[in-house]
């Protein structure tokens, strides 16, 4: 397929790169396509960004039929453009589809198709320390129908935004809430696929402890509520005896990307490396007997999260003094070097624009 390209007549003014906050400034132009059982995906085109049109009865609103991404550009210090690990982002997207009942796509394709969009707006992509332009690969429902079932027309849609450094105060560790009130996805269900109904499962809950003082909510699963599954946007790592630990992929646990990455650097490092049930009542043990040395998120966002505090109902676990520890120190100047062309791409993680 052709992309057509339609150029905004006016341009908006571009943001300081020191003013950049998430997600609240979107670039001039957007990549929409189409897709109807007859033509499948068509139509693909960049064009100025603007308003979607819908029906009230598009069946996204109302059953929650769509899927997402979310990944970034990033702006080397010799002006290039590069993205980490794409391609893993289309795969990722096509099995939160293969989920939710959506037609798969062409993932070289749309990869090129982001290229040629990211060629755009260019200009777009800020290039002061750890800012980026955060990419959001979106597919909805388009029928305009109350029945309950797949739809037969969905719009996929790419918007950018300029984002700033995820860590404006520094690299410090955060504070995080188990919640055993409230679960977010259970196996069997959506839980490993990015798409709307999960992130509105987990308001609630961080909303309760965000008015608590902590930042995030570590999910436990869904049917006994005792084995760790990940944090609201990231996935969750411990080291213990030395050894790093995170909770294995089993349908509801989203499989970061960062994540991957998390365990194939720390590998490769020969650090010992697990991917295995753990409850919390276990990471309770490990800290009161001297074993639990670190804590930390892993997702596109921040990158990595060191965790300095970890409360489940009565019991504070302190992490590391308030420090942020070796291994998360490591990965994070090593992930960050790579995305922003610092240090060599032994692993063949970067994609040109």
């Amino acid at each position: 397929m052709d992309i057509t390209i339609t150029k905004a007549a006016a341009l908006k003014p571009k943001p300081d790169d020191s003013m950049l906050g998430f997600g609240t400034i979107f670039t001039d132009h957007m990549f929409n396509m189409d897709y109807d059982p007859e033509r499948g995906w068509h139509n693909p085109r960049i064009e100025p960004y603007g308003p979607l049109e819908m029906d009230p009865s598009t069946m996204v609103l109302h059953y929650g039929q769509g899927v997402f991404e979310g990944l970034k550009a990033y702006r080397t210090a010799g002006g290039d453009i590069q993205l980490f690990r794409p391609r893993e982002n289309m795969r990722r997207l096509n099995n939160s589809c293969r989920l939710l009942c959506i037609p798969a796509f062409d993932e070289a394709f749309m990869l090129e198709a982001l290229k040629a969009l990211l060629r755009v707006e260019r200009d777009w992509v800020p290039a002061a320390a750890e800012t980026s332009l955060y990419i959001r690969p979106t597919i909805l429902a388009m029928d305009p129908f109350l029945g309950v079932r797949a739809s037969h027309t969905y719009r996929f849609f790419i918007i950018l935004s300029p984002v700033g450094a995820y860590y404006a105060e520094g690299f410090n560790p955060v504070k995080i809430m188990v919640t055993k009130e409230h679960v977010r996805a259970v196996r069997g269900g959506v839980g490993e696929a990015k798409t709307l109904g999960n992130y509105a499962a987990s308001l609630l809950a961080g909303d309760k402890a965000h008015q608590a003082g902590y930042t995030q909510v570590l999910w436990l699963d869904g049917v006994e509520q005792k084995y760790i599954e990940e944090v609201g946007s990231m996935n969750i790592f411990f080291v213990i005896d030395d050894e790093l630990i995170t909770p294995a992929l089993n349908g509801s646990i989203l499989p970061g990307i960062t994540r991957d990455s998390v365990l194939a650097l720390a590998a490769s490092w020969g650090l010992r490396v697990s991917e295995q049930q753990i409850t919390i009542d276990d990471v309770i043990r490990a800290h009161a007997a001297g074993r639990l040395q670190e804590i930390f998120g892993s997702g596109t966002a921040a990158v990595i999260s060191p965790v300095g505090e970890l409360c489940f109902g009565e019991t504070t676990l302190q992490i590391g003094e308030g420090r942020v520890g070796p291994v998360a120190q490591k990965l994070f100047n090593t992930i960050t070097a790579v995305q922003y062309g610092k240090s060599e791409d032994t692993m063949g993680w970067i994609e040109p624009v």
